[in-house]
């Protein structure tokens, strides 16, 4: 264990986050922190660093541990370039390096000195075994990797970290954490300012870190990727589940779903007795009248069970066209667009017809939002025609926003683009939104990132449009107003076109993908999943064509044209398939075992997790240390049966 979270409390204002929060990390282990915005994610991160005081409770790191947090809007202040920041943290091998050089130069002097030169060759030796288990001689290679890695390019890395955006800062800082390899890495909403291209290498790099990672993240196509267990905060409290993002939603809308029938069940017995005890009080005797009273002692003894809370309902999102569109909706004829030199693209071409959800994708800087820009004409085309269909209407959701008014209130904001609503109508969309009461009075600049996107939603769901232009629409939305804007896209009617890095959104609701790359696009008919398939078809189709064209050149080249080779190519006499089959089948039949068993033991091992975190075990430091001694001999076990199996996966291949 790493890591161990205890009974945390914390209130602002007498406004309670978080209460007896209490989970574990062990290390090694990849978890998310999950819940809605304003849930507690950010302040239980700043609590285990030490910059927040728990009102209660204690975060206790393993003795000799390093622990590294990457906060939300983190930006290096220095005057350094890209390359130097990261640089810094391999200060101590450059120092190294610098010794070992140094210490090259003086054995060349001291060769008549046999004394002193015995001493440099056994210094040498040692700080050379020591450069190399730092892993000296790949560490420029490695810092090289993780700047390209984050999306920087080489012509970037000579950049001073002053002239950078707030996103590439956070990169940058992101990238530093990283090579400083802590013993357990706390990453808040790391992938906000990563493409795609940059979040699937994270993926990789983290799932591969030799350390634990906590990671606060509303992208749950990473979560799935990255995570073994998820902690919810959810009303104060945290709660663990083992498994992926995709194993908590199925295990949280069981418990869920049993939650509502204990719920209802309990409303039942309880208007059951209230009716027993007024016809018992009816009948006027002194008899019966005892028997409601000890019955209303009863009544007033039940635990009441607390009405759950379905947070998809907080928020009413419905999108209606007023008007049907004509079947060709947008049609993009030869676009090309540059910003000086650079060219973001050109000779573009492309159709949307309606009812079609179409979603653009890219690596940042392609040009995504331009386009968008383009067609709602904020944006002049270089060349090239946009031309929308009859009776086409847009509605265009921009991340920067800058469809809101900023001096406005939130009230103003709706009344004077819709001036045919009536107050209460204003305040009812308002408060679907989740802005109610005094909150309507509030100025469009003075809301967070979040409290904007939900603004801008609420003026998409009023236009009445039939065609639905978004950029980035699922950015600063928690996991559940996200689920709220997909189930409204899947249920419109009209058209839509986005722009988005949200792969599990594109997943839910896109018909077909269009991709930004090398100035051009390429289209892909299906969701992001498809979309990942065909690519890798497409990259395994290259390659064994150029694997078949190096074949077939080799062997025209060396003139060999035995026919008979040719007309048997690739096939084995039956004798020969016969034994191949039988090895085949027992290989299978060896595997099959082999997957048996380490199902059996992940499931233990899973089960071993949820014992750890009951609250009258993770007290009890003799359970705690037997629970964790069977856990190590059960993953050694499975590193054993897991290589097993990858053996006989090959074999079987």
């Amino acid at each position: 264990m790493i890591l161990s979270v205890q009974k945390v409390s914390k209130s602002f204002s007498e406004v309670q986050v978080l209460k007896d929060c209490s989970f574990h990390i062990e290390d090694y282990e990849k978890a998310a922190v999950v819940g809605v915005n304003g849930a507690g994610k950010t302040t239980l991160l700043r609590i285990i660093m030490g910059e927040i005081t728990p009102d209660e409770g204690v975060c206790v790191l393993s003795k000799d541990k390093t622990i590294g947090y990457l906060a939300q809007n983190a930006e290096p202040d220095t005057d350094a370039t890209i390359y130097e920041e990261l640089l810094s943290v391999k200060q101590d091998l450059i120092d190294l390096e610098h010794e070992l050089r140094s210490t090259e130069l003086q054995m060349k002097t001291a060769s008549s000195d046999e004394e002193k030169l015995s001493a440099l060759m056994e210094r040498y030796a040692e700080l050379t075994h020591r450069f190399e288990m730092a892993d000296g001689y790949a560490y420029k290679s490695e810092l090289t990797g993780v700047l390209k890695g984050l999306g920087f390019t080489e012509e970037e890395f000579g950049k001073e970290i002053r002239t950078l955006s707030g996103g590439q800062k956070t990169r940058v800082a992101l990238g530093k954490l990283l090579l400083q390899k802590p013993d357990i890495i706390l990453l808040d909403e790391p992938t906000n300012h990563l493409d795609l291209r940059a979040i699937a290498w994270l993926e990789n790099y983290l799932l591969n870190y030799k350390g634990a990672v906590l990671v606060v993240s509303h992208d749950r196509y990473f979560l799935d990727k990255v995570a073994g267990k998820i902690i919810e905060i959810d009303r104060t409290k945290a709660t663990s589940f083992v498994g992926n993002y995709t194993d908590y939603a199925a295990k949280k809308e069981i418990l869920r779903a049993a939650a509502i029938n204990a719920y209802l069940n309990q409303q039942r017995e309880i208007k059951h007795q209230e009716e027993v005890i007024e016809k018992l009080r009816s009948f006027n005797r002194e008899k019966s009248i005892k028997r409601a009273d000890s019955r209303v002692k009863m009544l007033d003894k039940i635990e009441r069970i607390e009405k759950p809370t379905d947070v998809n309902t907080d928020m009413h999102l419905t999108l209606t066209p007023r008007i049907l569109s004509g079947k060709d909706v947008l049609s993009v004829r030869s676009l090309s667009k540059s910003f000086g030199a650079e060219t973001l693209f050109s000779d573009l071409s492309f159709e949307i017809r309606r009812g079609e959800h179409v979603a653009i994708i890219g690596d940042n800087g392609t040009g995504k939002t331009t386009i968008l820009k383009i067609i709602n004409e904020l944006l002049p085309a270089d060349s090239g025609t946009v031309s929308l269909g009859a009776g086409v209407q847009i509605g265009y959701y921009d991340q920067e926003h800058h469809v809101l008014h900023t001096d406005k209130t939130l009230f103003d904001e709706i009344s004077d683009e819709y001036p045919a609503l009536t107050n209460t109508e204003i305040r009812s969309t308002l408060a679907a939104f989740l802005f109610t009461g005094d909150d309507v009075q509030k100025r469009i600049k003075d809301l967070s990132g979040g409290e904007r996107g939900r603004m801008s939603l609420a003026k998409l769901m009023l236009s009445e449009a039939n065609f639905l232009i978004l950029d980035e629409p699922t950015n600063h939305l928690d996991i559940a107003s996200k689920e709220i804007l997909e189930d409204a896209l899947n249920g419109y009617e009209g058209t839509v076109l986005y722009v988005s890095h949200d792969r599990y959104f594109i997943n839910r609701t896109a018909h077909r993908i269009l991709e930004l790359s090398g100035q051009t696009f390429t289209g892909y008919l299906g969701n992001y999943d498809y979309y990942l398939e065909k690519k890798g078809e497409n990259a395994t189709s290259d390659t064994g064509a150029a694997n078949r064209n190096t074949f077939f050149g080799s062997a025209i080249g060396s003139g060999r044209t035995n026919g008979s080779e040719s007309g048997n190519e690739g096939k084995l006499d039956w004798q020969a398939q016969k034994e191949l089959q039988a090895r085949k089948r027992k290989a299978e039949n060896a595997l099959k075992k082999c997957e048996e068993e380490i199902d059996s033991m992940e499931t233990r091992k899973s089960a071993i997790d949820e014992e750890m975190a009951l609250p009258e075990v993770c007290t009890d430091v003799a359970k705690l240390s037997a629970l964790q001694k069977e856990k190590e001999e059960l993953q050694e076990k499975l590193e054993r049966a897991y290589a097993e199996w990858e053996s006989l996966s090959e074999s079987i291949e």
